[in-house]
């Protein structure tokens, strides 16, 4: 009787470890090999630009923002030009030396140089970029046969899998780390159409643009952003590899991108507008306004609809609308399914380009006005209502949007899309109440200033600075 039962305990435990082992894989004994095949399609790349400032004429003086003087003696200053450089990464995806990186490595660049596995440099032209995506297309300048890396289906990339990122951190080139992937379909905020991968493996400052790689050696993503001030926290962000092989084909084709339009303007679906729509759940994007002459308008698609699916993919949230509908082929004609008197519907809509559309080509004409803040070398924006949204903010908070960062600048280390919200305990309701208080302070003895800033995940912190 005894012996029975051990050898049904046996056998228990057997069929357990073996189900065990089914459902997981070992670590990696080393990434050595790896690392070593992929090193040399991985390259640095370095940009200058010339900055052209103006010394304040009269630096006694400071007028409110708005005021006729303020606009009567800018021009009046002395322009000082100076270099301004940043480091970044890239990989090569094809052998004629095709490269791709992040818009933001390479923008306002007057000479982009690439390094190659760590010790030959060649000039490199731009042949196409999305600041959308943050997706640049660069082509080195040389006859030389290159060894190039290939994309991986980044939709099949799972949490937990192992990846690892190779760039350029701190212009520390050719550095390798590893990690797994801790997280899909992340938005930081940062760019208009965001599906971010988050890894836990170490991306610094110079890594933006660089391959994070799975174990077959194939590009699943391209990696932009970090979560931290000053480096790596185990949070960065990666652009996934299907969605950014989209816009680097049409880049290289087109040397521009063509996105699906629907022309509609849309926001979530909260509890209470689900309640009141008599809708199972919050779910799909709400439609506030439709464009006139859009191919929303000539699809019968209205403002109060909600769009439950687009050409077949079921719409779980608001933000991935956007994404969904410019990565469908412009002139295709798809069936939209909205919830509209309490019943689904199906429309047929034939999408437009977004690029050529008359409300994106207002939107870029206009754009966001933007103020330098010197003494902080920053630009920066005003808060809009649209950001408070986005960003789930206390409807009362004002602020300036970072817009941009020099590099010498004393908060480096803060993000693009960081908010200013506070300066010496004050609120800052417009961008001149900043640029006033940052210029009082570099006229104090001891040169310093405490701020409040949103960060990109809209947490709220204070932050003493030094100025030059």
């Amino acid at each position: 009787m005894v012996f029975r039962f051990l050898k049904i305990f046996f056998v228990v435990i057997i069929t357990f470890n073996l189900s065990t082992i089914s459902y997981s894989k070992d670590a990696p004994a080393s990434f050595a090999d790896l690392a070593e095949k992929l090193m040399p399609s991985v390259v640095n790349i370095s940009t200058s630009q010339t900055v052209v400032t103006k010394s304040n004429p009269f630096p006694g003086l400071e007028f409110p923002p708005g005021s006729p003087f303020e606009d009567m003696f800018k021009d009046f200053g002395t322009p000082q030009k100076r270099k301004a450089y940043a480091l970044g990464s890239g990989f090569i995806i094809d052998e004629k030396g095709i490269v791709i990186t992040n818009n933001h490595v390479i923008k306002d660049a007057d000479d982009i140089l690439v390094r190659v596995n760590g010790d030959k440099e060649y000039e490199a032209t731009i042949i196409g970029t999305d600041p959308l995506s943050d997706i640049a297309v660069l082509q080195i300048q040389s006859k030389d046969k290159f060894l190039p890396v290939k994309f991986g289906d980044s939709d099949k990339a799972r949490i937990g899998d192992w990846v690892i990122a190779i760039g350029n951190p701190f212009g520390l080139g050719g550095t390798v780390t590893a990690g797994i992937i801790s997280a899909r379909n992340r938005n930081i905020g940062m760019t208009r159409y965001e599906d971010f991968i988050q890894t836990d493996a170490s991306i610094n400052q110079g890594n933006s643009g660089g391959p994070l790689f799975n174990m077959d050696g194939n590009v699943i993503g391209i990696n932009t952003a970090i979560l931290g001030q000053s480096g790596s926290i185990g949070i960065g962000f990666s652009i996934p590899s299907n969605n950014a092989k989209i816009v680097i084909d049409q880049l290289i084709k087109y040397g521009e991108t063509k996105r699906g339009w629907l022309g509609v303007r849309i926001q979530y679906v909260t509890k209470e507008i689900a309640e009141a729509e008599k809708l199972n759940k919050p779910r799909g994007a709400f439609v506030q306004s439709v464009a006139d002459g859009s191919p929303s308008d000539k699809g019968g698609i209205k403002a109060g609809d909600i769009i439950l699916e687009f050409d077949g993919k079921l719409i779980n949230e608001m933000k991935e609308l956007p994404l969904i509908v410019a990565q469908t082929e412009v002139g295709k004609t798809v069936d939209v399914k909205i919830w509209r008197n309490q019943r689904e519907v199906i429309k047929k809509v034939k999408l437009g380009r977004l690029e050529t559309s008359e409300d994106f080509n207002i939107k870029k004409a206009e754009g966001p006005k933007t103020t330098v803040i010197e003494g902080l070398k920053i630009t920066v924006r005003a808060l809009t209502e649209q950001d408070i949204e986005a960003r789930n903010l206390p409807k009362e908070t004002t602020g300036a949007v970072i817009t941009k960062i020099e590099n010498d600048s004393p908060i480096n280390y803060l993000n693009t899309n960081n908010i200013i919200v506070e300066a010496q305990k004050k609120k800052i309701k417009t961008v001149g109440d900043l640029k006033n208080i940052v210029n009082s302070a570099l006229r104090s003895s001891d040169k310093t200033i405490l701020i409040a800033i949103y960060n990109n995940q809209s947490q709220r912190r204070y932050i003493g600075v030094k100025l030059d």
